[in-house]
């Protein structure tokens, strides 16, 4: 595991906190959709991701959700790192996007290496401040951008993120990551289809 640990983090920790990952740290790998955060529960590990992607979202009382940001390699979740050092439930859900492989870093470590480390300390603070712009970008995004506007802002993201023009998912998939419904987003794919930027198949989408 040490080798995957220094490929994804070692420009970023030095030698003697590598090493403590992966003494201590749980490898451990997710299918897609496999939901590793639950709203409500207590954080009792901080993944940090080796492979793949995590999309994060947030919901309401009434079960709906809200795409807030995706992880990927070498990223970890800034609400995670609340979550563990105040001892909080979690306000998010995690889910794996695609196939994920991380190592898990049981809590009671993250204070400990927040003084031990400046890396560490470093990395944990550049955590925050980019989940904090790309919250701010989501906010921006329901306030000022029309939803035509949205919807290829996430396409773009997906394909990106799963390294593929095809994206396998629904509909009403894409409804729930952009809080809006069904009907709303087969209109706007239609109209992306007629206008050649998108093709639509049975169970996936074609992004042109």
């Amino acid at each position: 595991m040490i080798e995957e640990i220094k490929s994804n983090y070692g420009n970023l920790f030095e030698e003697e906190l590598l090493q403590e990952i992966n003494r201590i740290g749980t490898f451990k790998e997710v299918p897609e959709g496999f939901e590793l955060i639950k709203p409500g529960s207590y954080i009792k590990f901080m993944p940090l991701i080796i492979s793949g992607a995590i999309k994060v979202l947030r919901g309401d009382t009434e079960g709906d959700e809200l795409l807030l940001y995706f992880l990927e390699r070498g990223d970890t979740c800034a609400m995670t790192l609340s979550c563990c050092l105040g001892h909080h439930t979690s306000e998010i859900k995690a889910i794996a996007e695609t196939d994920t492989k991380l190592v898990m870093i049981p809590v009671e470590k993250m204070e400990e290496w927040t003084t031990k480390y400046k890396s560490w300390r470093n990395f944990v603070f550049d955590s925050y401040h980019k989940r904090l712009i790309e919250t701010i970008e989501t906010i921006d995004s329901i306030a000022f951008l029309k939803m035509d506007t949205r919807l290829l802002k996430y396409l773009k993201e997906k394909t990106k993120i799963n390294q593929s023009k095809t994206i396998n998912t629904t509909h009403q998939q894409i409804a729930y990551d952009l809080h809006t419904s069904r009907v709303v987003i087969s209109r706007l794919l239609k109209k992306l289809e007629k206008d050649g930027i998108v093709k639509l198949n049975r169970n996936n989408l074609e992004v042109l």
